[in-house]
């Protein structure tokens, strides 16, 4: 199944996350983004560059976003979301992160 989601960096879209079929996540900024130079980096760990990033997992900065503990196990039991799919977690539970990103499903795909 591919999934993709808009990352926005105060409600700006600053890239696509996607999950291909096979499992790999990618993450691509935005060349509008990228040619802001008052636009910030997602994270430390993902700089601004024309390269996507390329992962087997989802990227730890992404992953920190999905709730922990009692919070996931609300979650996962109101949505039937399976605690190991991060992605569909990322895309159920972070629309509205404490912090300037957000994360929305990419329906145009």
């Amino acid at each position: 199944m591919n999934r993709s989601a808009k990352v926005y960096v105060n409600e700006n879209v600053a890239g696509i996350l996607y999950e291909t079929a096979e499992g790999e996540f990618q993450f691509q900024y935005e060349e509008t983004y990228l040619n802001d130079p008052s636009s910030l980096a997602v994270s430390l760990t993902l700089p601004k560059t024309k390269t996507p990033y390329v992962s087997q997992t989802l990227f730890p900065f992404f992953d920190g976003l999905i709730p922990e503990g009692w919070l996931l196990d609300i979650a996962t039991k109101n949505w039937k979301i399976n605690p190991r799919d991060r992605m569909g977690l990322l895309l159920h539970l972070c629309r509205d992160c404490i912090g300037n990103v957000s994360i929305i499903e990419n329906k145009d795909e």
